[in-house]
């Protein structure tokens, strides 16, 4: 037989046209397949009890409800060692999935099809319903991957164009079976909403899966070499979960975004979406900032990228973002700067991102009515960032959060009283040092941080 002029690739090709280019790894992008198979299925198939529909796949059977297998007809391109590819390593299915995919075979409702080596391993689905039509795809080379979904008329056309044209050659019976199987489905109705519907939920989906640590991404050092020490294999875990974590905060807030940009959203969905956007990159920073502290307990770096900052500006720049960060939790946040003050050395990218950790850090033991005071004041050769706290006047004092604190690795300390994860202190100390900062030890209510001024840093170098 020869080999089929179009092949799985040219389909994705065809459904990532006019589609915006994507960054995603393959770890992210495959975590949203997943979700995207659950989405399809469990939030918008089955509430819909529909009566009949076809599907076709590669290079797995991917719909797996059996509900929807007992009702719809399928065509599934799999490679003849279909076992092989059920494992949950592959990452074609979900991991709740893979295992009970084993029991699947040509007797579950779908015609089994050779997959060409010309076809790749990038999977696809096409569910054709006569009330709903789509299409499900991922698409794009290492560290440029996305994920495709499609319901415009045009393209699901085009798509099953391709795949008569393929069977056509490939096998002439299954496509005799494909345009009968269509041709009973009726007149079929367009849902232009479909959407609008999906990718929130989607991103719902992905919101409440509990990101988890695969163990093939962890270091091969952190699981062959037992010969490390317990700092550094506490270490590599934490430098694996972080990245696990912000991982599908990011591609959650890449898709938020994307839709925020559609003008016709509802007022109420925009909302929510907005809500989500600030709450993922909230936890974006904050384990982008535990992040920067377990790199720090490897190596020691040199202040050589320290410069001019203008903290007073920084600071009322950021004040409006943390402003309504503490609304949400019923806090005020008053600022207090002297002003026309000199320029500190500093990194100013690592500065924003650790002010709002402290802001953060800061903020959690305080109840609602509570206040965050900034003070930045002149202090000699420096200058003087204190982060005070004040309790509401309903507040119980004597919950003092920094006595509660157990630490709980090199960077991390817990408050077993309230449940907060946060950095300990040495590893603020070693953050604010790198950023040319010292944090000043003290147990009260707030903080404070030394800066030194940047003019005399360049006078002694002139002297």
């Amino acid at each position: 037989m020869s080999t089929p002029q179009v092949t799985i690739q040219d389909l994705q090709k065809r459904m990532a046209q006019g589609v915006p280019r994507a960054t995603f790894s393959e770890s992210a992008v495959r975590r949203m397949w997943w979700a995207a198979l659950d989405t399809l299925q469990s939030d918008i198939l089955l509430p819909m009890n529909l009566t009949r529909g076809l599907w076709l796949s590669s290079p797995l059977p991917a719909l797996y409800e059996p509900k929807l297998l007992k009702k719809f007809q399928g065509w599934v391109w799999a490679p003849k060692d279909l076992l092989s590819l059920t494992k949950p390593s592959m990452g074609m299915l979900p991991p709740s999935q893979s295992i009970s995919m084993n029991s699947h075979n040509d007797s579950s409702g779908y015609e089994r099809l050779t997959l060409w080596q010309e076809d790749g391993n990038d999977p696809l689905l096409i569910v054709i319903t006569p009330e709903i039509q789509i299409a499900l795809a991922l698409e794009g080379k290492s560290q440029d991957r996305k994920l495709l979904m499609r319901s415009d008329p045009e393209t699901l056309s085009d798509l099953l164009t391709m795949l008569d044209n393929r069977l056509n050659i490939e096998n002439v019976e299954q496509a005799n079976n494909l345009r009968n199987a269509l041709g009973e489905m009726g007149q079929l109705k367009t849902n232009d909403d479909l959407s609008k519907v999906f990718w929130p939920l989607l991103s719902q989906r992905l919101a409440d899966i509990a990101p988890s640590l695969n163990i093939h991404t962890l270091p091969d050092s952190l699981i062959n070499d037992h010969k490390l020490s317990s700092k550094d294999s506490e270490i590599s875990l934490l430098e694996a979960l972080t990245h696990e974590i912000r991982t599908p905060l990011a591609t959650i807030r890449t898709l938020i975004r994307s839709l925020l940009r559609k003008k016709d959203l509802p007022k109420v969905i925009e909302t929510r979406l907005k809500q989500i956007d600030i709450e993922c990159t909230e936890q974006i920073d904050r384990f982008g900032l535990i992040f920067n502290a377990v790199e720090l307990e490897r190596s020691e770096p040199e202040q050589t990228n320290l410069a001019s900052t203008d903290l007073g500006k920084m600071l009322n720049i950021l004040s409006p973002v943390w402003n309504n960060q503490l609304e949400r939790k019923g806090l005020k946040l008053i600022l207090d700067i002297t002003p026309d003050l000199p320029k500190v050395l500093s990194d100013a990218e690592g500065l924003e991102l650790m002010l709002t950790g402290l802001i953060d850090r800061n903020s959690r033991g305080l109840k609602a009515g509570g206040e965050l005071t900034l003070k930045l004041r002149p202090a000699g050769q420096r200058l003087k960032l204190q982060i005070l706290t004040k309790l509401s006047p309903t507040a119980h004092y004597g919950l003092s959060e920094s006595v509660s604190n157990e630490e709980i690795g090199p960077v991390l300390s817990w408050n077993p009283n309230t449940g907060n994860l946060q950095l300990s202190q040495a590893a603020t100390q070693r953050l604010l040092k790198s950023l040319g900062g010292r944090l000043a030890n003290r147990r009260d209510s707030g903080m404070t941080i030394f800066f030194p001024i940047s003019e005399l840093k360049e006078f002694d170098h002139q002297g």
